[in-house]
């Protein structure tokens, strides 16, 4: 225990410090008597700070201290002090008389407060903030800066929000600067990663609009926060929000200059959302700042993403060897990737097989992904052999591991090669080893192959299992099995659905959505309208090379137009992509990779025209075309966008009832609204123009379609083959059989079937012969319409067989 004389000569100690701390007492004090002094006032008031009573404990001391700034910054900065001490501290001293805050008091506060939790303290921040316009202390930058971060990490966007509109109002009413831009770049990056996108783009908006006093705006001075929000609007889509930015930074280039990052983002987005020309523009304009803007792989990655996305897969294969020869950059993974997926999509699978190839060859070891693309481009191309080799190597020698999505695409795969029962068996093998390796997709895809096949029953009984194992029964599986339950004419198979599907409300929401549509269409409509055609033609299906969506130069791809390219350049061929699209007015994208879905999105909330789509197929597939008719006008007056699915449903039942006016209207709809056309959608222009007799046209079309950058599946080769084979083009014919071949897709059944009776019925029996040992040493498994071909070309036979057996003898003149 400390003696009677010690306790009295700390009192001393301490009464003298507060003294000299008040200039109380005259004389001179030395430098480390003066810093005693100070380390016993400032220890004393933490003691008397954390005993009870706090700042009631310094009432007694009124007289004998003084408080400075230096004092009250020492008692802030005390560890052992928490944020409502201090507070509570900083008000005491605020009632001192003949005492002002500063700056850097009011600084330290904040500091204080943040430190601990600024969201528990919101209300004494905006209380210290009035405090300090009232003693006409204005907050610095870097403390507005504090308080900012402090709220956007605490997820408080409305406290900041809050607070930014204070200082600008604070500013408004004073003669101070603005603050510095660089406050705002950690508050616009937070508020994007906190998916805050909108509350970030009010406050960019306001920053370029605000001035700091001499007409000059204060924009962002960090390349970082703006590519942060360019990024956070693409993840949004909100395309003409990040239209917008775009064209502010653009056009305010003293205040922040796109950066090389900068550029990449926005050839990305723009690319996504089909528009080329911008990216080849802003390609163009990377080169032409200089190295410091000088594209990079990442550049060649997004332009060679971008123009897979297009179709341009021939011409992001030029990009490709570019790349690899002359621009001094070396691909990465992601660049095997993306060309791989691009060759894939596009039927072209040689040259898949070849990259995939050159990149092991190269020691980068291919992912799941890419294992992915290859194996799902080998069954579209009917090469089970080589997807199931694919699959071996990958599991096997490589030891990549499969993943749901893996085992999805080959069980699709095996359905659509003809190997049902390989399908099924893999499905129940894998439901019986983990939830791993099947999920609701898995489930949706066997259950559209037994809707296919008639078989509601085992369907039924799949979606309850479905449902027991945990799995969302999606707005996909549930349009499956409503065609085929109209399809068949089985009503009551409704109620059993709804009964499947407990847990969800999908069902109940489609039924009442179904009575609605069909008591809409049952009410009566004017006169005038019935006689309005909702397709209306300007021309003929005959005029089809005329139409703007195919005939549009700026689809063309680049091989098309004179060759001016720079020998010294790093990328010729891009430069030369970038001058072609400099010199269109605007981008069209006239042709899509991806196929157009009946049903694009899952959920409940998808009714508009996902729903539109389910029925007209429903009705289609019963031949009630006046009913899809009906359909597709009433919810296009509701405001409906119809999508490529639409249009390609409607235009393929006009064409197959003869409809050809109709199906031009529905085609010159289609190229106002701007809606890419796709595979399916050439599938029925040939289609159409083979029933016309037009054989001619077809094949400007399959040029045209080329040209755009376009690809041919199985499906229309197998509907050329036809087309021309009925005219009796049959050299044509074997031309395009090898062009399939070449490009790494194996025949079908029904190109087979086709090529039979083509040849057949134009006499060329031994060349039908012919693809029918080719059809057998295949593989490839012959169906009904394979025996009504033979038996066709059996009689052609015995007839020709006839023909030579039969002598005709001379005519003999008995007369003689």
């Amino acid at each position: 225990m400390a003696t009677k004389a010690q306790r009295n000569l700390s009192i001393f100690y301490t009464r003298r410090h507060f003294t000299v701390a008040g200039a109380k007492v005259a004389g001179t004090r030395s430098p480390a008597s003066s810093k005693i002094g100070n380390l016993l006032v400032v220890a004393s008031i933490t003691k008397a700070l954390t005993a009870p009573g706090g700042t009631r404990n310094l009432e007694k001391y009124n007289d004998s201290i003084a408080v400075s700034e230096n004092l009250v910054l020492q008692i802030l900065r005390r560890n052992n002090l928490d944020a409502a001490t201090k507070l509570d501290f900083f008000k005491w001293c605020s009632l001192r008389p003949n005492f002002k805050h500063s700056i850097e008091t009011y600084s330290q506060m904040f500091r204080s407060i943040c430190y601990y939790n600024s969201h528990n303290h919101r209300e004494d921040i905006f209380v210290l903030l009035n405090s300090m316009k009232h003693d006409g202390v204005s907050l610095n930058s870097a403390t507005f800066k504090l308080l900012l971060d402090s709220f956007t990490r605490a997820g408080n966007f409305n406290s900041a929000l809050e607070l930014l509109e204070f200082m600008e109002s604070d500013l408004e009413n004073s003669n101070n600067n603005c603050l510095s831009p660089d406050v705002y770049n950690s508050v616009l990056i937070a508020l994007v990663q906190k998916n805050q996108v909108s509350l970030a783009l009010s406050i960019f908006l306001k920053l370029l609009e605000t001035n700091d006093g001499n007409g000059n705006s204060i924009g962002i001075s960090d390349a970082v926060a703006c590519n942060v929000l360019l990024v956070g609007l693409k993840r949004a889509n909100m395309r003409d929000e990040f239209k917008q930015v775009f064209d502010k930074l653009r056009g305010k280039k003293n205040i922040f200059p796109l950066d090389r990052w900068g550029y990449n983002i926005c050839i990305h987005a723009f690319g996504c959302w089909g528009d080329l020309s911008s990216c080849l523009s802003l390609f163009k304009e990377m080169k032409e700042r200089g190295s410091w803007f000088s594209p990079d792989l990442c550049t060649y990655n997004s332009l060679i993403h971008v123009l897979c996305l297009l179709g341009k897969v021939k011409d992001a294969l030029v990009v490709w060897e570019e790349l690899k020869g002359s621009s001094g950059l070396e691909p990465d993974v992601y660049t095997y990737r993306i060309v791989i997926q691009g060759c894939s999509k596009a039927y072209l699978i040689n040259d898949a097989i070849k990259v995939f190839s050159e990149m092991q060859y190269n020691g980068i070891r291919p992912d799941t992904i890419i294992y992915n693309s290859l194996l799902d481009g080998l069954l579209k191309a009917r090469k089970l052999k080589d997807a199931c080799n694919l699959f071996q190597k990958m599991i096997e020698d490589d030891g990549v591991r499969a993943s749901c999505w893996t085992y999805n695409i080959l069980i699709d795969g095996l359905f659509k090669n003809g190997r049902a029962l390989a399908a099924c068996t893999l499905f129940c093998d894998l439901k019986k080893k983990s939830n791993n390796f099947v999920d609701g997709v898995t489930y949706s895809i066997v259950i559209l192959h037994l809707c296919q096949e008639g078989r509601l029953d085992e369907a039924l009984k799949l979606v309850e299992e479905m449902e027991a194992r945990g799995f969302t029964v999606d707005l996909v599986t549930i349009t499956s099995l409503l065609i085929a339950i109209y399809r068949e004419g089985h009503w009551d198979y409704t109620e059993r659905l709804v009964k499947h599907v407990r847990e969800n409300n999908l069902v109940p929401i489609i039924l009442r959505w179904k009575d609605s549509m069909e008591a809409t269409m049952k009410a009566p409509q004017s006169r005038e309208k019935d006689f309005t055609p909702i397709f209306p033609s300007n021309g003929n299906f005959g005029d089809i090379l005329s139409l703007e969506d195919l005939t549009d130069p700026e689809t063309d791809t680049a091989l098309g137009v004179e060759d001016e390219r720079d020998p010294w350049s790093s990328s010729p061929y891009m430069d030369l992509l970038a001058s072609k699209a400099s010199s269109q007015s605007h981008a069209t994208r006239a042709f899509s990779l991806t196929g157009g879905k009946r049903v694009d999105t899952k959920g409940a909330d998808s009714f508009d025209i996902d729903m539109v789509n389910t029925f007209l197929s429903i009705f289609l597939a019963k031949g009630k075309l006046s009913m899809a008719c009906k359909l597709f006008e009433i919810f296009t007056d509701m405001g409906a966008d119809p999508v490529s699915y639409t249009y390609n449903s409607m235009m393929g039942s006009f064409v197959k009832k003869g409809y050809f006016d109709q199906a031009w209207g529905v085609l010159e709809k289609m190229d106002k609204k701007v809606c890419p056309a796709d595979v399916a959608t050439y599938n029925v222009i040939i289609q159409g123009l083979g029933k016309m007799g037009r054989a001619d046209l077809a094949g400007a079309v399959l040029d045209k379609l080329m040209k755009q950058g376009g690809y041919l599946d199985i499906v229309m080769y197998n509907t050329l083959i036809n087309v021309l084979g009925k005219t009796g083009r049959i050299e044509e014919v074997n031309k395009l059989f090898q062009q399939m071949k070449d490009s790494g897709i194996n025949p079908d059944v029904v190109t087979y079937n086709t090529l039979i009776e083509v040849h057949a019925k134009a006499g060329q029996l031994k060349q039908a012969y012919k693809f029918l040992r080719m059809m057998l040493e295949a593989g490839c498994a012959p169906n009904h319409v394979t025996d009504t071909t033979l038996d066709f070309l059996e009689k052609e036979i015995e007839k020709l067989r006839y023909q030579k057996a039969s002598i005709k003898r001379p005519n003999v003149d008995n007369s003689l």
